[in-house]
């Protein structure tokens, strides 16, 4: 990927300081999100170190993971396996217990 590109994406991720507590840098990639080039650059990044490897399952961490690793699966052939903090996915489990 050209260099030019490589900059674009780094400048839109936008940092948030002291988010969502004092002392954290929140990465924002709200920009990279509404704009369709920045976007799309990214999958290409990301489909440049995964093409020609035999990936049965993109797993994406979080919402991020689920924005970013979907439209890379579909490219590859692959399925998406979705992962959430292991506190989240506690408590989901906790309700579905307690629910059924």
């Amino acid at each position: 990927m050209a260099s030019a590109t490589l900059e674009k994406l780094r400048a839109g991720v936008r940092d948030v300081p002291d988010f969502p507590k004092k002392g954290i840098v929140f990465k924002d990639i709200t920009p990279i999100l509404s704009d369709p080039a920045l976007f799309h650059a990214s999958i290409d990044l990301f489909l440049e170190r995964c093409r020609g490897k035999k990936i049965d399952k993109i797993v994406g961490i979080d919402a991020r993971g689920f924005l970013f690793g979907t439209p890379v699966a579909d490219e590859l052939g692959s399925g998406v396996v979705r992962s959430r903090d292991v506190v989240n996915l506690l408590e989901e489990t906790d309700i579905v217990r307690d629910a059924g």
